[in-house]
């Protein structure tokens, strides 16, 4: 197979550990992240509620998310810096997952309900993890082989499978049974255990003699132009899911779902996907390539999007098509981000792996929460039928528009 296609760099570096031990490290690694996460946004939102914070300012809570957005700025100084002179990216980890763990146990000294030192608190935790993430994927973009990106990704949706069990689930199930502060200090300590991944790090991104390394940089880039197509492809590829996921939840109540039924369908859906279609993805891969698996997952996504459509206009009638229908939705999305995420690894310069890939997973983002934000005026204005229509018609087009302009990887 040639390391050059379609114009990409598809040469990786030689692993520096076998692949059993590389995988384990990079599970440990986006468990990491994924624990504090969770805690963050599926835990500690209901225990507000339940403490009586209004839901107004439970809301405020989504300017969390905003370091996950804007990571990209600061990716190419993770490239760049050093702060341990024998450790490049594991060095990152160590000082930000050590400041997340002693961040976490800060919550323990307030109250739920103080949510002014919860916003702060949890803004440093999120700042920490994304510096984290643009470290970790930096390290895994260099680290895996070109068969082993699917893997490697695959592994990565397990982990926020997990992170949610642990963080969101487990957490709620402590503090139900112990309380506010037994929780965060459960939480605190797991979220330190995988630390032993940051040590267990084998890093080769050291200049040849008497070479320098180029710059990272966010104009290097947009110099690059399979990077340019890459960003294309994300946008387009992912600019209806968010009008059908904002929506979904709202729709499924309306039409009489009771909300017991709804969490343990979302809650199971998310970590039944996560482990299999993780999993499964990275096989398709092997089989399909990602220019095959994004344009069947994109045919099959549309498929789901339409039968939403039909169910609204009360063409298709029952709970059975629509549970089947919103569960399997979910299944190709983390289908979707393994092909992506290996996609973006793809195009990654070995010189900013951690910029390049950021900007990428950022863009696809962005897209997505644009279209969440729209999709309760949109459904307000026009209803739910011509919503779910309108999102499988932009799920179509942008298959159509993507498939040949899907980088080889």
């Amino acid at each position: 197979m040639s390391t050059e296609i379609a114009g990409i760099n598809c040469a990786a570096v030689a692993p520096a550990m076998g692949r059993g031990r590389l995988f384990v490290v990079l599970a440990g690694l986006y468990l990491a992240q994924s624990i504090p996460s969770y805690l963050l946004v599926a835990a500690i939102p209901p225990i507000m509620r339940e403490q009586g914070v209004s839901r107004t300012t439970i809301g405020l809570l989504s300017v969390l998310m905003l370091p996950l957005v804007l990571k990209f700025l600061w990716a190419s100084w993770v490239d760049r810096l050093r702060p341990i002179a024998r450790a490049h990216r594991a060095g990152w980890i160590l000082i930000t997952q050590t400041g997340t763990v002693l961040a976490i146990g800060l919550l323990a000294f307030i109250a739920p309900t103080d949510t002014g030192a919860f916003l702060a608190i949890g803004l440093l935790v999120s700042v920490l993890v994304s510096t984290q993430d643009i470290a970790t994927d930096g390290y895994a973009t260099r680290a895996l082989a070109v068969r082993d990106r699917p893997f490697g990704n695959a592994i990565q949706g397990g982990a926020v499978a997990f992170g949610v069990v642990i963080g969101g689930t487990l957490s709620l199930v402590i503090y139900h049974h112990f309380g506010w502060q037994p929780m965060i200090w459960t939480i605190a300590a797991l979220s330190l255990l995988p630390l032993v991944s940051a040590f267990a790090m084998r890093e080769d991104d050291d200049p040849a003699p008497g070479q320098s390394a180029p710059r990272p940089s966010l104009r290097a880039f947009w110099a690059r132009p399979e990077a340019r197509t890459a960003l294309v492809v994300a946008l387009v590829y992912r600019a209806s899911e968010g009008f059908v996921k904002a929506m979904e939840g709202p729709y499924l109540v309306d039409r009489g779902v009771p909300l017991d039924i709804l969490g343990y369908l979302s809650g199971g859906a998310a970590a039944t996907a996560g482990l299999i279609g993780s999993g499964l993805a990275a096989v398709l891969m092997l089989r399909l390539g990602t220019g095959g698996v994004l344009t069947l997952l994109g045919g099959l996504r549309t498929l789901c999007f339409a039968l939403f459509a039909l169910h609204a206009f009360d063409l298709i009638t029952g709970w059975p098509a629509l549970f089947g229908a919103a569960a399997f939705q979910t299944l190709i999305r983390y289908m979707e981000i393994v092909a992506l995420y290996s996609m973006f690894m793809a195009v990654a310069s070995r010189d900013q792996p951690g910029t390049d890939f950021t900007v990428l997973a950022c863009a696809q983002l962005v897209v997505y929460l644009a279209g969440s934000s729209l999709a309760g005026v949109i459904a307000d204005q026009t209803g739910y039928g011509v919503l779910f229509a309108l999102s499988a018609a932009l799920s179509l087009a942008a298959v159509l528009f993507t498939r040949t302009r899907i980088p080889a990887t």
